[in-house]
């Protein structure tokens, strides 16, 4: 038994439903309310827009100068298992912390060829230290 809305007529709540059911119904285009709330399409020399980007694109992301996406992505899952509570630390003390937070094996034996001696203050100078590219440029 439908009673409807206790607030509202029933030609109110069809509009309200369909003013509406763009987002419960999780469809990103026409979601508006308002015709004019729509974002104009894109002209005709310009590139389609989209909120997911291109992996085509071009753009090289966020990379540091001086690293690849792809060492910027290397150091940043070397970062993940090595907190900042865990420096500075030496050798061990990284592979222990690293094994504590459930380091994948390829990392956990990049942190064993570390210089056994040698202190480490953040997780840049473990990466420099296992041979990766070093951050040149500035960060703003």
């Amino acid at each position: 038994m439908d009673r409807g809305s206790s607030k509202h007529g029933p030609r109110l709540d069809d509009q309200m439903a369909s003013e509406t059911r763009g987002v419960v119904q999780g469809q990103p285009a026409n979601s508006r309310a308002e015709e004019w709330h729509e974002p104009e399409p894109s002209a005709e020399d310009q590139p389609n827009n989209s909120l997911i980007p291109e992996l085509t694109a071009g753009h090289e992301g966020g990379a540091p100068d001086g690293m690849t996406p792809n060492e910027r992505e290397a150091r940043s899952r070397l970062g993940r298992y090595l907190t900042r509570s865990a420096f500075p630390a030496d050798r061990s003390t990284l592979t222990a912390a690293a094994r504590a937070a459930h380091a994948p094996d390829d990392v956990v034996a990049a942190l064993t060829r570390l210089a056994p001696d040698e202190l480490y203050n953040t997780v840049s100078e473990v990466w420099a230290a296992l041979g990766g590219a070093p951050d040149r440029g500035s960060r703003f």
